[in-house]
């Protein structure tokens, strides 16, 4: 892909500013897409958040390549930690919840 010579936009009073129609034609951008913003250096970088994430799942296939993590091994270690995000998590409000429920049956 070549680098096209920059194009002049402004921001407006709301902080908004129209991406090019030429664009967002070429990217496939409708009304409502989501853009992922970046900033680097004093610069920023717009970019459209199908392409981010692509980028994303190809940084971390690499990374697990890297360190010979399988897909299958990856996906068995879910379980164990959605248990411990949950614990972390609802923890304290679980157990609020549950010493609310004795003491109002205590009361009765």
């Amino acid at each position: 892909m070549a680098l096209k010579s920059p194009t002049t936009i402004r921001i407006g009073a709301k902080g908004q500013f129209t991406v090019p129609k030429q664009f967002r034609r070429e990217l496939g951008l409708e009304a409502g897409a989501p853009l992922a913003l970046i900033r680097l250096g004093d610069g920023l970088i717009l970019l459209p958040e199908q392409q981010r994430f692509e980028q994303l799942c190809a940084q971390v296939s690499a990374n697990l390549t890297a360190v010979s993590v399988t897909p299958e091994e990856l996906l068995a270690t879910l379980p164990e930690a959605r248990e411990r995000i949950y614990a972390r998590r609802y923890r304290k409000t679980l157990a609020r919840s549950t010493a609310r429920r004795s003491s109002g049956s205590r009361r009765k």
